[in-house]
């Protein structure tokens, strides 16, 4: 389920905006990951093995590309976009800044995904999953009696014992921004660091050269976007 897509503009901090893959292994798990995070994702699973989970990936390293096309879809009406509480979105009755608010309320702007650093995974228990079962990646799957619920359950308790092999979830709470996604992993050594190098100017500079739906507003409301989906305290 991972992605596979390539793309190589090997220069400056381009890795930072998804815009290069040299640090990325596609092979070893079979979905793109920063080569520096697979031996702590490796040991995390081991763990979560002996418990009874299969901890897998179902999304790892996503490049400017992907994220450019799962936005445009979004934003030209031809993918869900949906509400706080799951259910699909009339964006044609919302303004453009609604209309961005909405998107980025489930999807990173192009070039601002943690998902473009490699150092962020969405995981779930293969095991726990029924034959023909469609993953979805909601809170529903994820709370009370969802269907990965327990592997949840044991994350949270791994992280109370500082047992998480420095992984932590980036959107565990609601802060009026991205909305919780507790099947969203972030290894902080590594994260911390390339969040720290990202730039506004630099993301500004690709935004404008790039085909993005929505643009405009997206650029006229870039710093209030920066604050409150872009900029996650650890």
């Amino acid at each position: 389920m991972c992605s596979t897509t390539l793309t190589a503009s090997q220069t400056g901090s381009d890795h930072l905006y998804g815009l290069d893959n040299s640090n990325i292994d596609f092979e070893l798990l079979g979905c793109g990951i920063h080569r520096d995070v697979i031996e702590p994702f490796q040991y995390l699973q081991q763990r979560a093995k002996k418990e009874g989970f299969e901890l897998a990936i179902a999304s790892g390293y996503r490049d400017f590309d992907r994220q450019l096309q799962i936005w445009n879809a979004k934003a030209n009406g031809e993918r869900a976009v949906l509400s706080s509480d799951g259910k699909p979105l009339d964006i044609t009755r919302l303004d453009p800044w609604q209309q961005v608010q909405a998107i980025l309320r489930w999807s990173a702007l192009p070039g601002a995904s943690r998902h473009h650093w490699g150092t962020d995974i969405d995981i779930y228990d293969r095991a726990a999953m029924p034959e023909n079962y469609q993953l979805r990646l909601t809170a529903e799957e994820a709370i009370g009696d969802g269907i990965f619920a327990p592997l949840h359950q044991w994350l949270d308790q791994q992280f109370k014992l500082k047992k998480n092999q420095d992984f932590f979830r980036p959107y565990s709470l609601d802060q009026g921004g991205i909305a919780p996604e507790r099947w969203h992993l972030s290894y902080a050594p590594l994260a911390s660091k390339f969040q720290q190098a990202f730039t506004l100017d630099h993301l500004i500079k690709i935004i404008e050269a790039q085909p993005i739906v929505l643009k405009n507003t997206v650029l006229e409301n870039i710093d209030t976007i920066f604050q409150r989906y872009i900029d996650i305290p650890r």
